[in-house]
């Protein structure tokens, strides 16, 4: 078998219905929108959670709880074999990894994950540290402060 010879399985696809086109289609004139009304119209019909009028479900029901999720702290990750491109002893920091294109946006601080091999003694400042990568850094000689 080539990929050139691959086809579906006889009626395995089916052609999109092409509404309000040509005569035979069946489905001409009002395209299967009914004579008239609201979503008979272009743009027609009504938004998510919209119960005609009445009090939608979502207000109806009591309010309850605390939800921290619009506080939480978003770290920028970065991981350990990535740090692999900075030279012996260099000092790594937010903006130069930010410089480097490492890190597009450094949101809430960078945390620094112990994914791959540190192959290089480096000094590395960042807001959080795994503590695989913590290890791995000061194993090698480094150092890993916190900002």
């Amino acid at each position: 078998m080539k990929l050139h010879t691959v086809k579906p399985n006889p009626y395995a696809t089916k052609a999109k219905k092409r509404v309000g086109r040509g005569p035979g289609s069946g489905t001409g004139k009002t395209a299967g929108r009914g004579e008239n009304g609201q979503n008979s119209r272009s743009g027609g019909g009504v938004r998510v959670g919209f119960e005609g009028g009445q009090t939608p479900l979502f207000r109806r029901l009591p309010k309850r709880g605390f939800s921290n999720a619009k506080f939480k702290k978003v770290y920028a990750v970065i991981n350990l074999s990535d740090l692999n491109r900075f030279e012996d002893g260099a000092l790594v920091t937010p903006e130069v990894l930010k410089d480097m294109g490492l890190v597009k946006n450094a949101l809430d601080g960078i945390k620094v994950l112990g994914n791959g091999k540190l192959e290089k003694k480096l000094t590395v400042k960042a807001n959080k540290f795994s503590a695989s990568a913590f290890e791995q850094i000061e194993k090698l000689g480094g150092k890993a402060e916190v900002i």
